[in-house]
This record gives structure tokens, C-alpha cells and sequence, in this order.
């Protein structure tokens, strides 16, 4: 079990410690100043897409409370922040014009966050493609690796000298198997085999990307950020053990072993048969640039079944408002067996957080459950250094309540609270918390 008593003190002097956004779920102004439409803004179009009916339409009102968000989130005591720029708002249509308001708008921010002495970290997709590239296929066609490649250069040769990361792609897993697999997320596609050719494409194009801004002169370091479970079989039936080694893959192995060692796993390829990704000749090697730094997104731990569906109240842990199980030991798992089966770079947890039913009373949000939560998973991460994993930041999801992608406004991982009708924030008990902790020196 992870160390209790963990202070901030028992972590490297230069560890980045930071809150993570996306730029969907919290910037707002969805057609200000020549945005042109993502495809979740197309998405929430859809009826019965969102369950509470929502969009991103208005979100947090970053785009316009931006400053006031800036100083929310020096008060915290961090040292860095992880957000994502939305490429329709500095590219309309995926390709062409670039538009100078919304280049204007991160070019703002980061000299803000710069005055203040907080690290950048910096991505450059985390889900809002322009629709204008999904009308031509999206992910699931080869072009949109050489859109991405350019969009990227743009984006490095503004800030790549200003910024203390860059991060290609976040969670392709989700992007691809939720969005084009299972139609759950945006663009709301059910093919197994466009959502294979997704995930080929994704890391091709972040192969890509890397490549294009290393060979143009960026020097930030440059990565990408995945969101990994530690994965459990439901039972010793031999047929539940094989499930697992095979959730495992789909879910773990087909992005680590192409990132690290150039291949697809073949157990995973024989099991999409005829789905299995494109691969032309010369991509596997594009897709094992050599990266800087991994990402790791982890919220929960997973369990296999070949049969009945998993009960996750039967393992007797605490269960968050999006129905995950509370497991903080399955990060410290994750890291080492990450450790142990490749050579990691650097490793920072880009996002870690949880949702609960937050109220405000009195103008208090005694969300005790959350403060736990990052305590204990703070407590997870230094459990896993201790054994030799080289963990280099956490990044506490999220900033603030905002757009839960399909959950709407309904699901808030906030540290901060947002009423969203009158935009007011409310530094919940775990952001004061987690202010306290970075305040012990």
C-alpha cells in the first residue's frame, strides 16, 4: 500500500507538479473570432450523444476568463499546466489558413503563465479534430497524417521555443475505439476497422510530427500521452486469463510495443484478422521515434471477462461518481510493469483524478472523497519511483469542473468548482489541500 504520510518533500526538487485542461472541455466560444467546428462540436449535435443534452458551446468561458483561470492556477501552488490548443481554432478547416485570433489567444496565455513562472506543457491534439477533415474520412484515412504534421511545425515553429513540452496526441486509444469503434465519442463511427486504421494513423502522424519539428529545430522535449489500466482477469478460468492478456493488448501492448520497439503484437493482429492497421512500408519505424517523454493517464485499474460482465462494487472499493473502482496501487503496478518491459524515457502522470457529487454549502466543497483520492495517488507515484521508475511530474486532472465529453456538465473531476450558469469558481477542499501540499518546502 502507498505511503500515507507522504510529504512533497520526499519528491525531486525540479518534479513538476501541475493541473491538466483540454481545450474543448473548457474554452467555450465554439465559433469566436474564425473557430471553425471540431468534430465534437458536431457531435453534440446528435440526439441522445451528450446525456444531458449539452455542448461546448460556452464550457468554462476560458477563452474569455482566461486571466482570471491564469491566476486560479498560480494561487494553486503549481509549477506547471498541461493544455491542449484546439487546432480548429488556429485552423478552421484542418488545412489552409492558419487564423492569427486563435494563435493570438495561446500566444496570450503563455506569456501569462510564463510571467508567473509556470511550465507549459503544451498538446496538440487532445480529441477536437476539425470536422472539415472528418468529412474527408478523419483519422481513419492516411491524409490526415500529413495535415496533423503541418499543423504541428505551425504550432512548434510559434511556441516551440517557449514551451517546456509538447505532446502530439492524447489518449489515441479513446479517440479511436470510443470514437470509431464504439461510437460513444465523437465522431460517432462503429467500425472496427476504421477505428484500427485510426490508431495507425495517430501514431504514424505523431512519428511524423516528432520528426518534423526535430529536423526544423525544436528542442522542447516531445512525447505522447496514453491512458493505461493495469488489467485483472475476473476469475483463474483459463478463458478469463486469455481475455485479460488480450484487453491487455488491445489496450496496452499495440501502443507501447509500436512506440518502442517499431511492431504491432502479434497476438493482437491475429485477433483483428482482417481490421488489423494499414501498415505501409517504413511506418513502424516513423511510429518509434525516438520520444522524450511518455505520458500516462490513469484513473482506474480494468478486469477481464470472457462471460458475465464485471461487478466492480464486488471488490469492496470505493467507487467514483463515473462508476470506477478507487484502486491508487494499480498506478504504482502500472509503472513498474512499464518499467520492466520497455525502456521508458521519462515518465509524468499527465492526468489523475476522480468525479464525485460535489456541492456547494456555504460557499465550502468538502470533497473529501477527491483529496483522498490525489493524496493516495500522489502516495501511489512515489511508491513507484522508490522502486526505480523515472517519474518526472504529476499533473492533477482537472483545473476545474468543465464539458465531461458524453457525461456533459454532470460529471465534475474538478479541483475547482464551476457553477456553469453564472461561471463562478470555487477552490474545492481538495484544491486547498493540494495548495497546502505544495506549500511545504
Amino acid at each position: 500500500m502507498a505511503n500515507q504520510n507522504i510529504t512533497r518533500q520526499a519528491f525531486p526538487e525540479n518534479f513538476k507538479w501541475g493541473v491538466a485542461t483540454s481545450s474543448f472541455q473548457i474554452e467555450g466560444a465554439h465559433d469566436a473570432d474564425g473557430k471553425g467546428p471540431s468534430i465534437w462540436d458536431r457531435f453534440c449535435e446528435g440526439q441522445g450523444h451528450i446525456a444531458d443534452g449539452s455542448n461546448g458551446h460556452v464550457a468554462c468561458e476560458h477563452y474569455l476568463r482566461w486571466q482570471d483561470d491564469v491566476a486560479l492556477i498560480d494561487s494553486l501552488g503549481v509549477n506547471a499546466y498541461r493544455f491542449s490548443v484546439s487546432w480548429p481554432r488556429v485552423q478552421p478547416h484542418g488545412e489552409g489558413a492558419w487564423n492569427e485570433a486563435g494563435f493570438a489567444f495561446y500566444e496570450r496565455l503563455i506569456d501569462a503563465l510564463k510571467a508567473r513562472g509556470i511550465e507549459v506543457h503544451l498538446t496538440l491534439n487532445h480529441w477536437d479534430l476539425p470536422q472539415a477533415l472528418q468529412d474527408k474520412g478523419g483519422w481513419a484515412e492516411r491524409e490526415v497524417c500529413e495535415h496533423f504534421t503541418r499543423y504541428a511545425l505551425e504550432v512548434a515553429r510559434r511556441f516551440g521555443s517557449r514551451v517546456d513540452s509538447i505532446c502530439t496526441h492524447n489518449e489515441p486509444w479513446v479517440v479511436a475505439i470510443l470514437g470509431y469503434e464504439q461510437g460513444i465519442f465523437a465522431p460517432g463511427i462503429r467500425s472496427r476497422a476504421q477505428a484500427m486504421a485510426a490508431v495507425h494513423h495517430l501514431l504514424l502522424s505523431h512519428g511524423m510530427a516528432l520528426k518534423a519539428m526535430r529536423e526544423a529545430g525544436v528542442t522542447a522535449p516531445m512525447g505522447i500521452v496514453l491512458n493505461l489500466s493495469p488489467i485483472y482477469p475476473a476469475s483463474d478460468d483459463p478463458k478469463d486469463l486469455a481475455k485479460a492478456k488480450l484487453d491487455d493488448g488491445l489496450i496496452l501492448r499495440h501502443y507501447m510495443d509500436a512506440l518502442f520497439f517499431g511492431v504491432y503484437p502479434e497476438d493482437v493482429i491475429a485477433h483483428l484478422g482482417a481490421d488489423a492497421p494499414p501498415v505501409q512500408a517504413g511506418d513502424m519505424a516513423s511510429i518509434a521515434q525516438k520520444i522524450d517523454f511518455i505520458g500516462v493517464n490513469y484513473y482506474t485499474r480494468n478486469f477481464s471477462s470472457s462471460g458475465n460482465p464485471w461487478d466492480v462494487a464486488s471488490t469492496g472499493n470505493q467507487v467514483t461518481d463515473m462508476g470506477w473502482e478507487v484502486y491508487p496501487q494499480g498506478l504504482t503496478e502500472l509503472l513498474c510493469r512499464m518499467h520492466a518491459d520497455y525502456p521508458l524515457p521519462l515518465v509524468m502522470i499527465t492526468e489523475n483524478g476522480a468525479a464525485f457529487k460535489d456541492e456547494v454549502v456555504d460557499g465550502v466543497v468538502n470533497d473529501t472523497q477527491r483529496r483522498d483520492y490525489i493524496h493516495n495517488h500522489i502516495a501511489a507515484t512515489w511508491d513507484a519511483m522508490d522502486k526505480g521508475v523515472p517519474v518526472g511530474g504529476y499533473f492533477a486532472w482537472s483545473l476545474m469542473d468543465n464539458f465531461e465529453w458524453a457525461s456533459g456538465y454532470a460529471k465534475r473531476f474538478g479541483l475547482v468548482h464551476v457553477d456553469f450558469a453564472s461561471q463562478q469558481r470555487t477552490l474545492k477542499n481538495s484544491a486547498l489541500w493540494y495548495q497546502q501540499f505544495l506549500s511545504e518546502k
